[in-house]
């Protein structure tokens, strides 16, 4: 695939105090499936829904309950509000005009919060014998445009969601009953998952991207 033939993926990036900040396996990640990353700043006020093909939102910290019209009653550490505010707006945008979107952790939660569903604020306080979400566990892919089967994922979430956003479907749950993907059934591609495909060099984790880039470059 010629360079200019490759999809434009916008992905977002946080904020830290001062700073902006992303890990460089997202990039890595977008350009070994052939798409052409393109960094974004929630401090910018330029219209990029007008020229990405796709969107990846990474992992990052919490999402602030108010998010999902509720108070906070468990220890969390928000996102900086103009990262959430910021995303959401963007995610609406780019999903009107039917181009792809991959939320990874914090950005699966993003997506969901942003079609009105919930979270679990904590994972250990709220359901008593959940698995260790922030280490490898396993999860079953049951559903979905993906291989279907048991695999071992790596992640560091403490938040998931627990009521769906409008539109989405459950493709992989954990052995505690937790959500760790979904997908929207009609859409050319909108799929969140809870861990981090960018970090594992494996073919699951290179079809996740394979099947966003393709969604990408067939909206070009």
């Amino acid at each position: 695939m010629g360079f200019k033939d490759r999809p434009v993926i916008g992905i977002t990036i946080d904020i830290d105090g001062g700073q902006l900040k992303l890990r460089q396996e997202y990039m890595s990640a977008v350009e070994g499936a052939g798409g052409l990353p393109l960094l974004i700043s929630p401090l910018s006020g330029l219209d990029y829904a007008a020229f990405i093909d796709g969107l990846l939102i990474p992992g990052g910290d919490d999402i602030a309950p108010k998010y999902y019209n509720e108070t906070p009653e468990f220890e969390i550490k928000p996102v900086d509000p103009r990262r959430a505010g910021f995303e959401i707006n963007l995610f609406h945008e780019i999903i009107k005009s039917g181009r792809p979107v991959l939320g990874i952790c914090y950005g699966m939660q993003l997506i969901n919060v942003a079609l009105g569903g919930t979270l679990y604020q904590d994972i250990e306080s709220q359901l008593g014998g959940a698995v260790n979400h922030k280490e490898a566990h396993d999860i079953e892919i049951s559903g979905g445009p993906f291989s279907h089967g048991k695999r071992r994922v790596g992640s560091t979430h403490h938040q998931a969601p627990k009521a769906l956003g409008r539109g989405l479907e459950v493709i992989a749950r954990s052995d505690d009953g937790i959500v760790e993907a979904f997908y929207m059934e009609g859409h050319p591609f909108i799929v969140g998952v809870q861990w981090h495909p960018e970090r594992m060099a494996d073919s699951f984790s290179d079809e996740i991207f394979g099947m966003f880039i393709k969604a990408a470059h067939a909206g070009k």
